[in-house]
């Protein structure tokens, strides 16, 4: 088997709030292996290589474990990141076999710049998509490049690469191009607002 994400994982034999927290302390992060109606495996994996496979492969890289000698191909499904310190808190693992294939969100980055006078919104930040386990693309890209506004870009029109299929509703909405607003509108609005506030002011006043 490749040695590519190789990572040496060991097996957790302590549980709990207090256990996680020593866990981390000690450079780990916890992590749970599960899948192929296997039993759970609680284990702990070297925080600055975990973290150094997701910077390079993005959160569905694919690892080689080495669990008590013995080699397992493990998807990362899940990542808990801590909201302010961004360390990671907990991972979960899911088990993989060559040629397998496995439905997943994939994040989607728009490139390009649309037709000038409009103002495009990204709707979805993610897809989900169907591949080959071994072969995820780490993002899927949409190209704006000179579009009008009014079009909508829907999940079934994008190209996938090869070997990919979509997962989810072909008809949700990923991305919209709209009209930008001129300056008279934005003034416009902007006039409505000061406006009211004597208004306000006047109800005040009587009270």
């Amino acid at each position: 088997m490749s040695d590519v994400n190789q990572i040496e994982a060991a097996v957790r034999t302590e549980f709990g709030k207090g256990a996680a927290r020593r866990t981390r302390r000690d450079g780990n992060v916890p992590a749970v292996l599960y899948g192929h109606q296997a039993e759970p495996q609680h284990l702990n994996l070297n925080a600055k290589a975990f973290a150094a496979i997701l910077r390079e492969h993005g959160t569905n890289a694919i690892l080689n474990l080495v669990v008590d000698g013995k080699q397992q191909l493990a998807m990362t499904k899940s990542v808990v990141v801590h909201p302010i310190r961004r360390y990671i808190e907990h991972a979960d693992l899911l088990i993989v076999k060559r040629g397998e294939r496995v439905t997943t969100d994939v994040n989607v980055v728009v490139t390009g710049d649309a037709a000038a006078g409009t103002l495009i919104t990204q709707e979805a930040t993610s897809l989900s998509i169907e591949a080959d386990a071994l072969k995820l693309p780490e993002t899927i890209e949409i190209s704006v490049e000179g579009i009008e506004a009014g079009t909508q870009i829907l999940a079934g029109s994008i190209e996938l690469p090869a070997g990919v299929t979509l997962a989810g509703d072909p008809e949700a909405l990923i991305v919209n191009v709209i009209a930008a607003p001129s300056a008279a509108q934005v003034e416009g609005e902007g006039e409505g607002t000061t406006a009211e506030a004597p208004a306000a002011e006047t109800e005040s006043e009587s009270e």
